[in-house]
């Protein structure tokens, strides 16, 4: 049997890259395989050995990619990592880049970045199956996070590769371009050599074209088992995973008394966002009252990350709206710094913004002053409540370690900690619980949940998962994409 991938007693030689025991694996021609495990667990790593970024002590990676014509494992082998799957990783995005429409003549089109393709019939097959002729002459900043994954799938599956790797490919895609690609994957591994390898947190959906699962817990890397046999084995999640002693810490948490008392907290009034000819937003109308529960939701590209960065003061348009929040007309004389204390906040976005590889303690420091990064000095006190609120997400014994050096799980965990360790008045989360693990997702859910039992808390919430919602739901706003 031809094995495309075997490692033999892996262990690479920096300390830091290594796994708690020797990898020995072996992926078989025909083999699609998930690896999975919980947030922090070693999976990163595991596919970095995989893909020969770490030399190892002694035995080196063996890879058999025939039929393809190239050995070079950079031919054979792409890898979409988590924030690869956001835009390219080249460091000069920074966060409300993709408001600010004077950066456009700097960045380049979708169409010039992807590449020929010689399989005319993939092609189109791509290019249907995730709109990209609607995205072919809109500059990369300008994309949502939902159609920079379509454009990253599309661009790595037209260079042909004989592996395919993709960290949790299906997060932050709508249901229908979901379910799509399911099918192409499904398709693509039966009518050519193609074998997938994925990156899963979410567990409960492993695709049906999966064979076989590998699964990473404690930096260890466990055996290769078969599908079925994995789903047999593999544990639910309880219903609730926060503590009642945590429970009535938040809901015990003693209030601010800079509280803003206002019955409105979002007002907008028939708004309209443009970027040159394309119609983004178009004459909204939407209130938000004191203590409402939204769920925002629309396809991918339909406005939703653009309508919150208007909420948050980050887009630079937002000026030029009639918009109020917490009673206040926008641009009559209150500080946006004001308002932001009064909000907490998470986002793809913020995420793939968030290259500071500061103790994950500082990121969490940084929402008390609404920073991209700790600038100020934290007093004694402020360290005291990062450490309550990154206990109460159960990551306190990460608030020393680095940000980068986090799983994009933790790092999630981290930023999550970060929106509510203000207590805010007004919570947004879009799409929080990206790259969480089962148990880590539930946590999420009930620390919502519970958070917004406090008083006069007010919650807007986006999620492609109807089943990532809270209880506490009361209202929906659907957004349908302008053209």
């Amino acid at each position: 049997m031809q094995n495309i991938i075997t490692i033999k007693d892996g262990v690479t030689r920096h300390p830091l890259y290594r796994l708690n025991e020797p990898i020995n694996l072996q992926i078989a021609k025909g083999e699609h395989v998930a690896i999975v495990g919980p947030n922090g667990a070693g999976k990163s790593l595991l596919v970095d050995t995989i893909i020969g970024r770490y030399p190892l002590l002694m035995n080196e990676v063996e890879y058999d990619f025939s039929p393809s014509e190239s050995n070079l494992v950079c031919d054979n082998i792409k890898y979409i990592t988590f924030r690869d799957s956001y835009g390219d990783s080249d460091g000069t995005y920074y966060y409300q880049q993709r408001w600010n429409s004077q950066d456009l003549e700097e960045t380049p089109v979708v169409r010039d970045l992807l590449p020929e393709c010689k399989n005319q019939e993939l092609r189109t097959v791509l290019y249907d199956l995730f709109g990209v002729d609607t995205m072919l002459d809109k500059h990369i900043i300008l994309l949502s996070s939902g159609e920079l994954r379509k454009f990253q799938l599309t661009k790595t599956l037209l260079s042909n590769p004989r592996v395919l790797i993709m960290d949790n490919p299906f997060i932050g895609l709508d249901a229908k371009t979901r379910d799509l690609l399911h099918e192409l994957l499904q398709k693509l591994t039966e009518v050519t050599p193609l074998q997938v390898i994925l990156v899963l947190s979410k567990t409960d959906d492993i695709p049906a074209f999966i064979t076989h699962v590998i699964p990473v817990a404690n930096r260890s890397c466990g055996k290769k088992i078969t599908r079925e046999e994995y789903l047999s084995i593999n544990a639910g999640v309880p219903a609730h995973v926060l503590t009642e002693e945590k429970y009535q810490r938040i809901l015990t948490l003693p209030y601010a008394d800079n509280l803003y008392h206002a019955e409105h907290i979002v007002d907008l009034n028939k708004v309209s966002i443009r970027y040159g000819e394309r119609t983004i937003l178009k004459e909204l109308d939407w209130t938000v009252l004191c203590g409402e529960k939204w769920a925002l939701s629309g396809d991918n590209g339909s406005g939703k990350s653009t309508l919150l960065s208007l909420v948050c003061a980050d887009n630079p348009q937002s000026y030029a709206c009639d918009i109020s929040l917490f009673g206040r007309k926008r641009g009559s004389g209150e500080s946006i710094w004001e308002i932001k204390k009064h909000i907490g906040y998470v986002s793809p976005e913020m995420h793939r913004a968030y290259l500071k590889n500061l103790p994950a303690i500082d990121i969490v420091a940084s929402g008390l002053h609404d920073s991209i990064g700790l600038y100020k000095k934290t007093h004694k006190e402020d360290i005291a409540i990062c450490e309550w609120w990154m206990d109460i997400f159960g990551i306190k014994e990460l608030k020393d370690r680095n940000f980068l050096q986090l799983s994009s799980g933790e790092q999630r965990m981290v930023l999550l900690a970060r929106a509510f360790v203000k207590d805010p008045e007004l919570l947004i989360l879009d799409e929080p619980l990206h790259g969480l693990d089962m148990y880590n997702r539930r946590l999420v859910k009930d620390v919502i949940e519970a958070f917004c039992q406090r008083k006069d808390k007010t919650l807007i919430m986006v999620t492609h998962y109807k089943e990532e919602l809270p209880a506490c739901i009361d209202h929906s706003l659907y957004l349908v994409r302008n053209r």
